[in-house]
């Protein structure tokens, strides 16, 4: 018995010694392609969030590779496991729009007018995210606001391919404008809203919506470092930040091809941009170039990408790229005009700038007005970190 007993400690032992080094493996690995920029506040705080997420991928991949769960999976378990009180300021409520969960949140506080309605699209790269992983941030911005926040649980990827997302955030949108007078909705101040991959959801909504003359035209929509194309993975911001927490520039590629095909069998040629044809890429140049992009945003180091042709076989696979519902920066300039009055916010040290300034120019140039806020220190989904206690950034709040 002594004997099974020691030879089961010396397996424990083992077990968990072999578990840290490959932790601790993926950790350094990791950190030798990362990069914090000495200009991002409190660099620190952001290796400490990029060490969590680190590990919370490679238990999940340890796990997947047992057979007990996806990485995946653990990973949306982890993010939706910290549940909130009741909030005495507002009234919470779980629905269903059109077969699409969504969560509201009312103020309590009576109110002699008609509030304020968003649409909050979660970010997460498509993949992750959840009713759950902004639940601060919409209570948030419903008590500070004063408005009724309708956050919307779309489908997943790669569950769940392009473009489920686009029509649930899409059905539920139609489905408050249709019932507005349920919610003390004032049909003229509705407005949708993103984050990351939310901010593209907003973005297509927005423009789908701006034909309509059977629905409220939507007041704005407010884009959060929106991700809003697949042409071009070398534009300067994806150069420059290509290895800064918390979005790699091959990680941005990768959620976009999950999205779109549930796989990412041609992620290098969508880097490198060899996935769109010569001529297609041509034709867009007016939109997503480098040129469009301010000179001050290539101070920090930007070499000019060499066109390059793709195969048939691979642009097949990923023309969708191309249609305006999943890259919103393609959209035609008719449609652009009909769009509401927007917010962008863009951070100086996220892969997705450019695609926020790229937007930005469009839209002024077709006369919508715009209200832009640049982060000179923020990095990719600090939005998310505005009331994470002692993990908190200033600039996120």
């Amino acid at each position: 018995m002594a004997v099974v007993y020691t030879l089961l400690v010396l397996f424990l032992a083992v077990f968990v010694a072999g578990f840290i080094l490959l932790v601790m493996g993926a950790i350094n690995f990791d950190f030798s392609n990362s990069e914090v920029p000495p200009g991002v506040n409190q660099p620190v705080k952001l290796r400490i969030i990029h060490v969590i997420l680190i590990c919370r991928a490679v238990v999940g991949k340890i796990l997947e590779n047992i057979g007990i769960c996806s990485r995946v999976s653990f990973v949306r378990y982890m993010q939706g496991r910290k549940t909130l009180g009741v909030d005495p300021k507002l009234f919470i409520k779980d629905l269903w729009f059109e077969k699409v969960p969504v969560r509201i949140y009312q103020p309590t506080v009576p109110t002699a007018s008609q509030r304020r309605g968003v649409m909050f699209f979660h970010g997460g790269g498509w993949v992750f995210g959840s009713l759950e992983t902004h639940e601060k941030l919409c209570r948030s911005i419903a008590r500070e606001s004063d408005s009724v926040v309708v956050s919307v649980g779309y489908r997943l990827a790669p569950e769940h391919k392009y473009p489920a997302a686009y029509e649930d955030c899409l059905n539920a949108t139609i489905h408050f404008m249709k019932n507005i007078e349920h919610y003390g909705v004032d049909p003229a101040r509705i407005i949708v809203c993103g984050d990351n991959a939310g901010g593209n959801l907003a973005a297509a909504v927005s423009q789908t919506l701006a034909g309509r003359s059977d629905l409220p035209r939507l007041r704005a929509q407010i884009l959060i470092y929106p991700g809003l194309q697949a042409l071009d993975f070398n534009l300067p911001s994806y150069q420059q930040n290509r290895g800064v927490p918390l979005l790699f520039r091959e990680r941005a590629a990768f959620y976009l091809l999950q999205y779109l095909n549930g796989d990412a069998s041609n992620l290098e040629e969508v880097l490198e941009g060899s996935h769109i044809p010569i001529d297609i890429k041509l034709n867009y140049r007016k939109w997503v170039s480098p040129d469009n992009i301010p000179e001050k945003f290539k101070v920090r180091g930007y070499k000019p990408h060499v066109l390059l042709d793709c195969t048939t076989e691979v642009y097949e696979t990923v023309k969708r790229f191309c249609e305006p519902n999943l890259c919103p920066l393609l959209a035609e300039d008719a449609v652009v005009h009909q769009l509401p009055e927007s917010f962008i916010l863009t951070c100086e040290y996220d892969v997705l700038r450019d695609d926020g300034l790229l937007y930005k120019k469009r839209l002024e140039d077709n006369g919508v007005r715009v209200t832009w806020y640049h982060l000179e220190d923020g990095f990719h989904g600090i939005i998310n970190s505005f009331n994470s206690d002692w993990l908190s950034f200033s600039s996120g709040k």
